[in-house]
């Protein structure tokens, strides 16, 4: 795959950025993608492995040397051929997905890995841009209908695939447009929302009907669902939140990431934030904020703050600050734990580690400051540093600790059906079939929290049970 002596002969050049105090002006995409030329090259570097690591660290199993050797000889349609036959939006994950495959390629080992995420990001633009990619309607249809509920990446792929496959397909989303957090929890700057619009467009054409402001377990019942669909998938995600449960977290400048990172995109989108805004419009601008978590909602967190113009940004991790190199005899080539730098983290931010948050301090019922102490991990388990305490000042507390599985409330009350121990819906990865035979469940709401490249893998693999379940067989890939 690619030129035999290329990984010997070419460095490593990935894309690059707008300069920070350019980018900081607005909330559009500022990644530099290289000309064809240099991207061939990049492409060049792929070093026909015996075994292809890549192949593994990719969950969606993406064919990475075939479609870098035909970049490599210019072959740019085809390339987008064999992208397409594992993933369905491979504009979504060339541009959020942290690339576990450039993690596992074998050149990594010598932190020289091939620009995989780049490389296929710049295969599908340009298919868009050439006109490549179309609908790809069914030539029959099964007269058998499914139900999807929720429009992330899962449902969405979990939906085209059984469209394609000739089922009657309807997608409903509880939001006012489709995407889940891609769509209201993804910066724009990381991801412009046009993308997903253009999908959705596509997938219309292909026979998908979407039902947006439609809450299932709210608007409409699963019982309704259950009685007018053959099957139905549940791939909602995993909302909910992890809560600050220290005294002081009542006030109202402690917030939710999401609820922060879905106002800026809705005012992006141009509409009125503060109807979907219970508490009130929100922004940092002027602000302390102090960002708690340092997992990529914090620093997408980081990223929306010092473009509304905070004061100051603080992120804190309890965890213990990781190696700024792993031991790739240790790691490699799995994902390795390593201190990572985002572009956002570029553009501004005071980062701490191993600090555990104690009490938020107010006055006069605003949020003043955020009172910490020392964490010690010396020996596998969290303790207190005596004498270490400080507080931090702060406006704005924005929590992005993760989430805890799926909401319960309505849909999966009603729904009824069995759940793991930590809360996800229980189903395997064999058929995707829940303890109700009639409902299947993908995605984040079943595996919990993880990244969009997972969920396509899921949605296409759920897709693929339920068209055998539905007609004995299945040609839709796994």
């Amino acid at each position: 795959m690619g030129k035999e002596t290329g990984f010997l002969e070419i460095e490593r050049e990935d894309r690059s950025y707008v300069a920070p105090e350019e980018r900081l002006k607005n909330y559009k995409e500022f990644v530099v993608q290289p000309d064809d030329d240099k991207l061939q090259n990049q492409a060049a570097r792929c070093m026909n492995c015996g075994i292809p690591y890549c192949h593994n660290g990719c969950p969606v199993n993406n064919i990475i040397p075939d479609w870098n050797h035909l970049v490599y000889e210019g072959d740019w349609r085809n390339a987008l051929e064999v992208l397409h036959s594992t993933n369905n939006f491979p504009e979504f994950t060339g541009r959020v997905c942290p690339a576990p495959c450039e993690a596992a390629c074998t050149l990594n080992i010598t932190d020289q890995p091939v620009t995989i995420k780049s490389i296929e990001c710049a295969i599908v633009d340009r298919g868009w841009k050439e006109g490549w990619i179309a609908p790809q309607p069914p030539e029959k249809q099964t007269g058998k209908s499914v139900a999807v509920v929720g429009s992330g990446p899962a449902g969405l792929a979990c939906a085209q695939q059984l469209a394609r496959a000739g089922h009657s397909v309807t997608v409903f989303e509880k939001s006012d447009r489709v995407g889940g957090l891609m769509r209201y929890g993804i910066p724009d700057f990381k991801m412009e929302k046009n993308l997903i619009n253009r999908r959705a467009v596509q997938m219309e054409a292909e026979g998908v009907t979407f039902r947006t402001s439609n809450e299932v377990g709210v608007d409409t019942s699963m019982k309704s669902l259950k009685e007018n669909f053959d099957a139905v998938v549940l791939a909602g995600g995993a909302e909910h939140p992890r809560s600050l449960d220290i005294p002081g977290a009542e006030l109202p400048g402690v917030r939710l990431a999401m609820e922060f990172l879905t106002q800026q995109n809705k005012r992006n989108a141009g509409d009125d934030e503060t109807r979907a805004a219970p508490r009130g419009s929100l922004t940092a601008t002027g602000k302390h904020v102090i960002v708690i978590g340092g997992g990529d909602t914090g620093s997408d967190c980081v990223g929306t703050s010092n473009r509304q113009g905070a004061k100051s940004v603080t992120q804190i991790e309890i965890m213990p600050q990781p190696p700024e190199k792993e031991n790739k005899l240790l790691t490699w080539p799995d994902w390795p734990m390593k201190l990572r730098t985002s572009s956002s983290h570029e553009e501004g931010v005071d980062r701490d580690w191993a600090v555990l948050t104690k009490e938020v301090v107010g006055k006069d019922g605003e949020v003043t400051g955020l009172k910490c102490v020392r964490a010690d991990w010396s020996e596998g388990q969290l303790r207190e540093v005596p004498g270490s305490e400080f507080t931090l000042p702060a406006d704005l507390i924005l929590l992005a600790m993760g989430f805890l599985g799926p909401r319960r409330q309505g849909m999966l009350d009603q729904a009824a059906v069995d759940l793991t121990q930590r809360g996800n819906i229980d189903a395997n990865e064999q058929d995707y079939a829940t303890s109700d035979p009639h409902i299947y469940a993908c995605g984040d709401m079943r595996r919990g929290q993880s990244l969009v490249v997972w969920a396509i893998r899921e949605g296409r693999q759920c897709a693929a049970s339920v068209d055998e379940a539905l007609m004995g067989v299945t040609q839709l890939p796994r």
